[in-house]
């Protein structure tokens, strides 16, 4: 415990001398102005910054979920109310616990950040989540050896229980673009997808065959196009 300070006795307090006056004309010297000290001035005309205040408590929007919400402030590393693309890419892990690559990190921003504001607020947030969610079903229906990645017997099933007949050549092509591993060398491992991989590939097929579907008018499986159309289809792909 603290002691608190008792006043000392008056007969044990030092005796105060007076002040001496001052004699044979002498001037006093007074004090001289603080205010005409280039100090003082400086202080008094430049006080101190506050100190920084802390950083306002935010509340989830009625009806949030509260478990959603918690992961969503929890990713949003700096507080700011909104996911950036390097905080969404941290936050993001495949099972080998490596983070999603930087592709499928801008693809997701895309489908998921409708206002266009670069970054991800709480309720396009929740559609992101279920998103990832739904497609983690999806990866460990089709990763039947529970290896974490998916091989290209995997792929093909894949692809063809989302209904593209493709052929395994294509499907061998799919696997080796968007592999996590090496896919040339003697030794090496067979080329597997990681599941970020495996999202972006799926939207891929997708979105091609979405836009082959479109310019088949007549549906008997083929196009007459021009290169810029050609391209269009590519570049539009994530």
């Amino acid at each position: 415990m603290f002691s608190r300070n008792k006043k000392r006795p008056v007969s044990q307090q030092p005796a105060q001398t007076p002040a001496k006056p001052q004699q044979n004309g002498q001037h006093l010297q007074s004090r001289p102005s603080t205010t005409s000290n280039p100090y003082y001035q400086h202080a008094h005309n430049n006080p101190p910054p506050p100190p920084p205040t802390a950083r306002p408590y935010r509340h989830p929007p009625p009806g949030a979920d509260m478990r959603l919400w918690q992961v969503f402030c929890n990713v949003d590393k700096d507080g700011s109310g909104a996911i950036d693309l390097r905080e969404l890419q941290q936050a993001l892990i495949n099972s080998n616990w490596t983070t999603f690559d930087l592709d499928t990190i801008k693809m997701l921003m895309n489908i998921f950040d409708t206002d266009r504001s670069g970054t991800i607020g709480f309720n396009e947030f929740a559609g992101l989540y279920k998103y990832i969610e739904d497609w983690q079903g999806v990866f460990r229906h089709y990763d039947q050896d529970r290896s974490g990645t998916i091989e290209e017997r995997e792929l093909f099933d894949a692809l063809n229980g989302f209904g593209y007949n493709l052929s395994p050549y294509i499907v061998r092509m799919i696997l080796h673009k968007y592999s996590s591993t090496p896919v040339t060398g003697y030794g090496m491992p067979s080329p597997s997808i990681t599941f970020d991989r495996f999202v972006r590939a799926c939207v891929v097929v997708k979105d091609l065959t979405d836009s082959f579907r479109a310019a088949d008018r007549d549906n008997d499986g083929w196009i007459q196009i021009n290169y810029d159309q050609y391209m269009s289809m590519f570049l539009k792909s994530p």
